[in-house]
């Protein structure tokens, strides 16, 4: 009799800790499924913040839409839009100019281009004879097709607003100097090859042919160089000599 009741106090209390053991991993398991929940919980809510800010930062976007701004500092020269116009996209709503600094667009003959560098000093004359200073921000590398002329733009000051959109000026550039001679125009003429030059006298008076490149054309005369330093030009009768004729010299100051 002792022995079975003991057996049977012994398989209850087994039985008894299956149970707490099931109902502490059921415990557990419920603990894991909160913890789960809560963090699919967190996500979501992490996810409809990052929403609700993106849509807040879009109506910000389309907010500052509604001014519009200029890039840079300038003169509102026309208001093409009225207030509650309907404008399409990339159509013109105003247009702003910008006077200060200026840029002076000028054209560089053929002859002259190479002379011209960027960072060269220039000074701008108006009609009115006033003047202005700037420097060279622009020498285009291909000429226009029609003239043949390479497009130069000069920055300049302009706070004291001397200057207005559309003016003629006339632009003088610094450029390295070099020598070169003034002659009238007529005194240049072509060699047999079709070279430009000039007729002048040789030792012994005796007439030869120099070539020369020209340098600018003004109203006083031709600049050109390709001469000697000093050099005895025919200016009178060059068209009916030709290399190694006899000649009957008359000098002519420069001027005369």
């Amino acid at each position: 009799m002792i022995n079975l009741n003991a057996a049977d106090k012994l398989s209850e209390g087994g039985f008894a800790s299956d149970t707490r053991v099931a109902n502490a991993r059921a415990t557990v398991e419920a603990a894991r499924a909160s913890v789960v929940a809560q963090q699919s919980g967190s996500s979501s809510s992490s996810a409809s913040i990052q929403a609700a800010e993106a849509a807040v930062a879009a109506a910000q976007r389309e907010l500052e839409n509604t001014e519009i701004t200029a890039p840079f500092e300038g003169i509102l020269e026309t208001d093409t839009a009225e207030l509650g116009s309907l404008l399409q996209p990339g159509a013109d709503c105003a247009s702003i100019i910008q006077l200060n600094p200026i840029t002076l667009v000028g054209f560089l003959p053929e002859i002259m281009v190479d002379l011209v560098a960027l960072g060269s000093t220039a000074k701008a004359r108006l009609t009115t004879g006033d003047s202005i200073s700037g420097v060279v921000t622009y020498v285009a590398d291909s000429s226009d097709p029609n003239t043949r002329t390479f497009r130069v733009e000069i920055e300049a000051d302009n706070s004291t607003a001397t200057l207005r959109e559309g003016r003629t000026v006339e632009i003088a550039i610094a450029a390295d100097g070099r020598k070169a001679h003034l002659l009238p125009q007529s005194a240049l003429t072509l060699d047999d090859g079709g070279q430009l030059g000039a007729r002048i006298v040789l030792d012994g008076d005796r007439a030869g042919f120099a070539p020369v490149h020209m340098v600018r054309d003004t109203k006083d005369g031709v600049w050109v160089t390709g001469l000697e330093d000093e050099a005895k030009v025919i200016i009178v009768g060059h068209h009916y000599v030709t290399d190694g004729v006899a000649l009957d010299v008359t000098l002519q100051e420069p001027g005369a």
